[in-house]
């Protein structure tokens, strides 16, 4: 697409953005203020505005109470280090999932409602619930066709959410034009028995599929050569086989699996027999394989594994043992090698929420400490330079209100006057993306998701990213329709159009 040489001048100017140098001492964790109840199985999910919406998990794991599952969430303010509390989910849950949609709102669904050992029916939830951030509140939404915990979901850029693994037999679809659930094709392999559990890692790739790497093996046997993986394709609703991960086993605990800005999927610890895994692989979409990478420090399973923004990988905690792990580590795909960076505050945290802040530091929230106590701690891991999430930029240059968005190959502006219509082709400017990296943004228009069909830097503009799409068909007309950008789970700023 041509690119218009008039705007981007103005707004180079106007842009300021890059990164920027870190007072703290690089790699290094800090503390922040307390959630306002312990938690761990929880989740922690970044909001438009920038704050951190914290919900459900266990509070108590040897309780005399009826039941220690949370129903109660919090908000985090970066500004201030501080959780508040938000408005109370419908129902208890822990072991859930939660999804930011392209509207604003959160996707929290199944999870479990009760303290109990054993896993799935009658023990999982298939309620599903949306918290939306304007007002504070959860509100029921359609039910899941099976009740789950411990599974995987995924923000497909259709704009539905892909439910996978977890404890039920089959794969579903929420869709938030409808709030509801359907179902998808079957899997390509079956895990195994349900009761036993069948947690898996999902993660979307820079093509649109999604990558699912099962807890345990199929059927309760060692596939050739490691764990069945398999993908979904979103166009033909189908999972098929790929590839086998060189760990023949992860059924004492998942891995992590973290898309890379090369493209590849970074698949990192798990346990087996209670053999804490150190070693890690790459798969790779376009040969379907698994290959041996650089090794971790130290063992990890129910850790976290964050991709930064300058493409490294931030691994933290582990499982409880009573010598405990306070270590974390990157993982840089350039060397394929791991190395140790600052130790975390809180000694021997697993099963704790990490997520990428809008500054581009990282926080850690709960999760268990030995011996077996729950913690409502908090830290933010400091890294060596502090990327700000993407911006996008606006006419007025204070990035609100009218966006410095141009019908494709032209000097427009989209304006209320000018508006764009369903199916044709936008230029969006921004700040924040990577240089070489292949994972695309996702841009949302009227809160649904839009077809991009180019993004990287502008031709001839050093520091300036542009974004091609195409506007999605059910946007509500208007003058004011608000756009906005996510990269790397970091929501943009939000500008308007207008479209037809």
């Amino acid at each position: 697409m041509k690119t218009s040489f008039v705007l981007p001048l103005l707004l180079l100017g106007a842009a300021g953005h890059g990164t920027i140098a870190l007072a703290q001492s690089p790699g290094t964790f800090s503390v922040t203020g307390r959630m306002t109840t312990p938690r761990l199985s929880h989740t922690a999910t970044l909001l438009p505005s920038g704050k951190v919406l914290v919900a459900g998990g266990l509070r108590e794991i040897a309780s005399r109470d009826l039941n220690p599952i949370l129903a109660t969430a919090e908000l985090y303010d970066p500004s201030t280090g501080a959780f508040t509390a938000t408005g109370n989910m419908t129902t208890p849950r822990a072991s859930h999932t939660a999804t930011l949609l392209p509207d604003g709102r959160v996707l929290i669904a199944g999870g479990r409602p009760e303290l109990f050992l054993n896993y799935g029916p009658p023990f999982s939830l298939a309620s599903a619930e949306l918290y939306d951030p304007s007002t504070g509140a959860f509100t029921a939404t359609g039910d899941m066709i099976a009740a789950r915990d411990s599974q995987g979901a995924t923000l497909l850029t259709s704009g539905k959410v892909l439910i996978a693994g977890g404890t039920a037999p089959n794969a579903e679809l929420y869709d938030p034009a409808t709030g509801r659930f359907s179902p998808t094709g079957k899997y390509s392999s079956r895990p195994s028995d349900i009761n036993t559990g069948q947690a898996a890692v999902s993660t979307l790739l820079q093509d649109g599929r999604v990558l699912i790497v099962w807890e345990q093996p199929v059927l309760g046997v060692p596939a050739p050569g490691g764990v069945a993986a398999e993908l979904y394709d979103p166009d033909s609703d189908t999972f098929t086989a790929t590839g086998t991960t060189i760990a023949l086993s992860h059924h004492e605990g998942l891995p992590s699996a973290t898309l890379l800005m090369n493209g590849k999927v970074l698949v990192a610890g798990g346990a087996t027999e209670n053999l804490f895994r150190i070693s890690a692989e790459l798969y790779d979409s376009l040969t379907g394989t698994f290959t041996a990478t650089g090794n971790m420090t130290t063992g990890h399973v129910r850790h976290t594994a964050t991709l930064l923004p300058d493409g490294t990988v931030l691994l933290a905690g582990s499982y409880l043992f009573e010598s405990g792990l306070a270590t974390a580590e990157i993982y840089g795909p350039a060397t394929g090698t791991f190395a140790a960076t600052g130790n975390m505050i809180t000694a021997q945290r697993n099963l704790q929420a990490a997520t990428l802040l809008n500054n581009g530091q990282v926080l850690f929230t709960g999760g268990v400490t030995f011996p077996y106590t729950i913690t409502s701690s908090a830290e933010i891991y400091h890294p060596a330079v502090l990327a700000p999430a993407p911006q996008l930029f606006s006419l007025s240059g204070d990035g609100r209100g009218q966006g410095a968005i141009l019908h494709a190959g032209t000097a427009r502006v989209v304006t209320a006057s000018d508006p764009g219509v369903p199916g044709e082709v936008l230029e969006i400017y921004s700040t924040g993306l990577q240089d070489g990296s292949v994972i695309p943004p996702q841009v949302a228009i009227g809160g649904r998701l839009a077809e991009i069909l180019f993004f990287g830097n502008a031709p001839g503009f050093i520091g300036l990213n542009q974004v091609n799409v195409r506007v999605p068909s059910g946007v509500t007309p208007g003058a004011g329709v608000p756009v906005r950008l996510t990269y790397l789970g970091r929501p943009s700023n939000a500008v308007t159009i207008g479209v037809q």
